[in-house]
């Protein structure tokens, strides 16, 4: 089918170079009237098209095949270019021999003796504008697929780090509260099993909103202040939280767990007893929320990590423009996280686009086959009846049928391609194969 397809496209293209050069001829005033010599003309024409298209296709084909995308580098293209000249003088040459020789019946000393360079200028120039056309279209195609391809890459990779940063929040919340529960079984017995109780709610909240890409800002606040009961149980005055009591919006959107980090990293990295309070802060200010604590740092060997701040930041990062922004002096520690008015859920919305560009994609692509064959079909109908007046006009042999059968065996391949029609096989036989051995696989 493929080679059917291919043959029909040379013969197609043959047809149009000669009617391009009948034109030019025709504006020059050099008009072939006699019969014969026309149709010698076309048959000759048609000829020296589809050799020399065959011949480039399957050339082309073989170093895709053997070189892929790297075919467009500097070096290997050029490798290319010159492999095409001489492809295409060695098909020119042997058109000549066959059409010359075994076609109109010269010897080979006389072919010989009325060969010239000039005589293969018209041919060469025509086979190397149409193939640089031909690959410019393909390079073309192939830089767009390229795009669309890097641009689902970064849809994925963006999805997965977004999962992978959502599964980072469990082991560093989990191993932080395990660390405060352990200082208030040896400090308090009670208080620890009220801990452990409530750290069951509060590690619902977590494996809840796990799944979860925005929560609304009354869930997160809540949280916060659930969460900071339980580090109360063991600082109990030592430290002071204020939460806002009121907002402006309740449903804006906010990373989920992006409060217990910060008040996490609050508690962690400072000084907290009863000589040297802690208080932290959560207001509400242009759009964004603040939480601020006082700074009495810990006295400590080992440095932060910054795993929570950059976890915050880089969730932030891949479901708004808006930044997260952290100031500090001697006095004060300060982030102000953006709060958000739409319910974009990334991960899904990323899922659903990336469906919907493959779904597009696919339905794209059959929009081009079928335009390609409803093209192809449609001049094979016109010519259909000028081959018909042709050799009406011509000659009393059907000669006209050679090429209405060739080129309509050439659209007939085209339409099985596109219809995915096998006569061998069946209908759509390929889809269903793919489909029999991924059931398999399951």
């Amino acid at each position: 089918m493929k080679f059917l397809k291919e043959f029909g496209r040379a013969f197609s293209l043959g047809v149009l170079v000669f009617l391009v050069i009948g034109l030019f001829q025709y504006l020059n005033g050099n008009v072939v009237t006699d019969k014969q010599q026309l149709l010698k003309y076309f048959i000759y024409n048609q000829l020296y098209s589809v050799v020399l298209y065959m011949a480039n296709v399957y050339f082309f084909q073989f170093l895709w095949k053997r070189y892929g995308p790297r075919l467009f580098t500097r070096k290997i293209f050029l490798k290319g270019a010159l492999g095409v000249v001489l492809l295409t003088m060695v098909a020119l040459v042997f058109l000549e021999i066959v059409t010359s020789i075994f076609v109109e019946g010269h010897s080979l000393s006389s072919f010989m003796e009325h060969q010239s360079l000039q005589a293969y200028y018209p041919g060469f120039a025509i086979s190397l504008i149409i193939t640089a056309i031909f690959y410019s279209v393909f390079y073309y195609r192939h830089k767009q697929e390229h795009k669309v391809k890097e641009q689902k890459i970064i849809a994925k990779t963006a999805s997965a780090q977004f999962d992978a940063l959502k599964n980072q929040l469990d082991p560093h919340f989990l191993f932080n509260s395990l660390n405060v529960l352990t200082s208030l079984i040896e400090e308090n017995p009670e208080a620890a099993t009220r801990f452990t109780t409530s750290l069951s709610k509060v590690y619902r909240y977590v494996l809840e909103q796990k799944n979860k890409e925005l929560v609304t800002l009354e869930e997160e606040l809540k949280f916060a202040k659930l969460y900071m009961s339980l580090i109360k149980m063991r600082f109990e005055d030592s430290i002071v939280f204020t939460l806002p009591e009121t907002v402006s919006n309740p449903e804006a959107k906010v990373v989920p767990l992006s409060l217990q980090l910060l008040l996490e990293n609050a508690v962690k990295h400072n000084q907290v007893t009863p000589s040297k309070k802690l208080h932290i802060t959560i207001t509400e200010e242009r759009g964004n929320l603040l939480i601020k604590n006082n700074v009495q740092p810990k006295n400590v060997v080992k440095e932060s990590s910054g795993v929570g701040l950059q976890n915050i930041r880089q969730r932030y990062y891949l479901v708004t423009d808006r930044p997260v922004n952290i100031q500090q002096d001697s006095r004060y520690f300060l982030v102000s996280i953006p709060l958000l008015t739409k319910n974009v859920s990334y991960a899904k919305e990323t899922q659903s686009k990336y469906i919907s560009a493959k779904k597009y994609d696919r339905a794209k692509k059959k929009v081009e086959e079928l335009k390609g064959f409803y093209i192809h079909f449609g001049i094979y109908l016109i010519m259909v009846p000028v081959f018909i007046y042709l050799n009406f006009i011509s000659t009393g042999f059907p000669w006209a049928l050679f090429p209405i059968i060739g080129w309509g065996a050439g659209v007939g391949g085209h339409a099985m391609e596109v219809f995915g029609y096998n006569p061998l096989l069946g209908k759509n036989w390929e889809e269903r194969k793919i489909r029999e051995l991924m059931d398999k696989d399951r």
